[in-house]
């Protein structure tokens, strides 16, 4: 009596979903391959960071931006909570990119400017904003650089908003200096080992907010 051969147990997923994420790994190496300190990785952030990164977010609030949006990882996790999509603006300056953005998500406003003076081309007015989720390689910035994105950033968030930043870190990305001059604090919302490097998620805040 011969053995049945075994069977793959392989986990086969939708197709549409199999060719978002195949087309998002695609995009992303391109873009890491032509400028790889403005991208960080080779590929795109998962779906379980994603879903540590949008936690704060409450769909029947406030506006939000998302600062870095990439191939649009983040873009969809925000727009899933439930959170309308005109609600929604992404700055992205790569402009491979932001086409890519506007064509997956056609009716969301996609900002080519840089962090440092997205108050210059938002829709919103400066102090509207909920939550700012950054996908920025804010690791591979000085700290000038995080003092202007954040300064910006919060310029834009209202009383007790929060700016959400992820890093291949375990520590904050951006150092205690630059957070004393600016007034804010950080706490750590959770890490997770299921992304490509394993990512830690952090929360910054006005101090006693």
């Amino acid at each position: 009596m011969h053995d049945k051969p075994k069977r793959s147990r392989a986990i086969a997923l939708p197709n549409g979903e199999f060719r978002t994420r195949a087309t998002e790994y695609l995009d992303f190496l391109a873009a890491w391959v032509k400028k790889p300190r403005q991208t960080a990785s080779v590929v795109p952030s998962s779906r379980y960071l994603a879903r540590l990164m949008v936690g704060h977010i409450d769909p029947l609030d406030g506006p939000v931006l998302e600062l870095g949006g990439g191939t649009g990882v983040f873009t969809r996790a925000i727009l899933q909570t439930g959170l309308p999509a005109e609600k929604l603006e992404v700055v992205e300056i790569n402009p491979a990119f932001a086409r890519g953005l506007r064509r997956h998500f056609p009716h969301v406003s996609v900002l080519e400017t840089p962090a440092q003076i997205v108050s210059t081309v938002a829709a919103g007015e400066p102090g509207q904003y909920q939550t700012v989720v950054s996908g920025l390689p804010l690791l591979a910035m000085d700290r000038h650089m995080h003092a202007d994105i954040l300064s910006e950033s919060f310029r834009m968030l209202r009383p007790g908003g929060s700016f959400i930043q992820f890093t291949y870190s375990t520590r904050p990305p951006v150092s205690r200096d630059v957070l004393h001059a600016l007034d804010l604090e950080v706490a750590r919302v959770g890490q997770t080992v299921r992304n490509f490097p394993p990512a830690t998620v952090f929360r910054f805040h006005r101090r006693g907010e």
